[in-house]
């Protein structure tokens, strides 16, 4: 009985093959624009997470003072 044949190169991961159609269908500006824009939304969102992690922390003390 003989082993199956063994992969040479692993199969893209999905961000890898995004990353490849992006590149065929947009300019470099454009990719460029939509990156910028993406990294803005993921620190509006790490802000917002960090208003209210602070939010918590004065009630609690607000809490504990009355």
């Amino acid at each position: 009985m003989q082993a199956a044949p063994v992969r040479a190169h692993a199969l893209p991961s999905v961000t890898t093959a995004l990353r490849a159609v992006e590149s065929l269908l947009l300019s470099g500006g454009q990719r460029t624009a939509r990156r910028n824009a993406w990294t803005a939304v993921l620190e509006d969102r790490r802000r917002a997470k960090d208003r209210v992690e602070s939010q918590h922390v004065l009630d609690a003390v607000a809490d504990h003072r009355s």
